[in-house]
């Protein structure tokens, strides 16, 4: 990476580096993310979990609902209860980084938004970024070789 990717919760008791960029990024516009973040929408940097590497701090893991009823674990600031990532579907191995709890989270922009059959009528989306109605059909056919080649090692 040309750019040293770290961040944290929103008190600092919580400290992360990335040890790789992430294979893709989300940004979600479904109704469990709104829920869970209180906003239009989630940005999620999709990684390795041995690719985050704390420096300080704890997580602790609370597990929401979800429309699907699959799992959706959140590893929360031990002091604070900021989200920094989540695991859907108890995969274990590759996780959700939450984008804005990054120190730059400008350095993660969007590559994809899914789910926009939920977006809020006034968010607007780019022209220039792949966007789908609910997911998109096939990661083989739309992530990128590298990241193909990372979540395959993962067993997926």
């Amino acid at each position: 990476m040309a750019t040293e990717l770290t961040g944290g919760c929103g008190c600092g008791a919580l400290r992360y580096r990335l040890k790789s960029k992430p294979m893709i990024v989300h940004c979600c516009h479904c109704k469990d993310c709104q829920r869970q973040t209180g906003s239009a929408f989630v940005v999620n940097a999709v990684i390795e979990r041995d690719n985050i590497e704390i420096d300080q701090g704890k997580t602790v893991v609370f597990t929401m609902p979800t429309d699907s009823g699959n799992p959706h674990d959140l590893y929360r600031c031990e002091a604070c209860g900021t989200t920094v990532w989540s695991d859907y579907g108890r995969r274990k191995t590759m996780v959700f980084l939450r984008v804005g709890t990054l120190d730059d989270p400008i350095n993660l922009p969007p590559d994809v938004h899914i789910f926009t059959r939920s977006k809020l009528p006034w968010v607007s989306l780019p022209a220039d970024i792949p966007a789908f109605d609910i997911f998109y059909s096939s990661v083989e056919a739309f992530w990128p070789r590298e990241a193909l080649m990372r979540r395959k090692a993962l067993g997926y």
